[in-house]
C-alpha cells in the first residue's frame, strides 16, 4: 500500500505534504530539522506520526504547537486543516532560524498560521483549545506548559516515544489529569498522550 492510500486526504492536500518533504530535505543540511539518520524516513517517521496527531483533534478554535521546530506536526496541521478549516494555528518556537523555516513553508505552501518566536514560558496565556508538543519536553514539563497556554476545557496532545507510561508517572507526582494513551500507528511501544482536566496535585 503506499502512502499516499494510507492517508486520507485529497490530491491537493497530499501534494503539500510532498512539497514540505522536499522542503525538509532541502533545509536539513543548514540547520538539522530533523536528525540526520531520520531524513531517509521522513514519511512514517515524522509526517505520518503528525497525521496522526491531527486525527486525534476534536472540535475546532485555536490550535497551539509549542517547538514546532522542522514543522511537526505545526506544518503538518495546518496542511491537513486547509480541507476542514477548523482550527486558528499558532507556532511557537524561539530559534530564529527554525522560525525563518516555518515561515518559508507557510508562504510557500500558501497556508494559514502564524509563528511566535520567543521562548514558551515568556509569551501571554495562548488560550489554546489544542496544545501539542512533539519530542519538546518530558510530560511534567509539557504540563507546565499547558498550565500557561491551554483553556481549562482544551485537549493537549502529547507524542511520546515507549518510556511513557514512565513519564506518565512522574508527572502524576506533580499533576492530576484525565488520560487517553493511543497507540502510535508509526511506533506500536509510542504512544499519543490525549490529556484533559489537567490540575496540579
Amino acid at each position: 500500500m503506499t502512502i499516499e492510500n494510507t492517508l486520507n486526504v485529497s490530491r491537493e492536500t497530499f501534494d503539500k505534504l510532498e512539497t514540505f518533504a522536499e522542503l525538509v530535505r532541502k533545509w536539513n543540511p543548514k540547520i538539522n530539522l530533523v536528525s540526520k539518520n531520520s531524513l531517509d524516513d521522513l514519511w512514517q517517521r515524522h509526517i505520518l506520526d503528525s497525521v496522526q496527531v491531527f486525527e486525534l483533534a476534536q472540535g475546532s478554535g485555536h490550535w497551539v504547537d509549542l517547538g514546532s521546530g522542522g514543522g511537526f506536526p505545526g506544518i503538518v496541521v495546518a496542511i491537513l486543516n486547509q480541507e476542514v478549516q477548523n482550527f486558528r494555528i499558532t507556532m511557537v518556537e524561539s530559534d530564529q532560524r527554525k522560525c525563518a523555516f516555518l515561515r518559508t513553508a507557510i508562504r510557500e505552501l500558501g497556508l494559514t498560521a502564524s509563528v511566535q518566536t520567543e521562548r514558551i514560558e515568556k509569551l501571554d496565556g495562548l488560550e489554546a483549545d489544542v496544545l501539542s508538543a512533539r519530542a519538546l519536553a518530558d510530560l511534567t514539563q509539557l504540563l507546565d506548559f499547558a498550565e500557561l497556554h491551554l483553556n481549562s476545557d482544551g485537549t493537549a496532545l502529547f507524542p511520546k516515544g515507549q518510556n511513557w507510561e514512565s513519564e506518565d508517572s512522574d508527572a502524576k507526582q506533580v499533576w492530576s489529569y484525565a488520560l487517553e494513551a493511543v497507540e502510535s500507528k508509526t511506533n506500536p511501544a509510542a504512544a499519543i498522550l490525549k490529556i484533559e482536566e489537567i490540575a496540579r496535585v
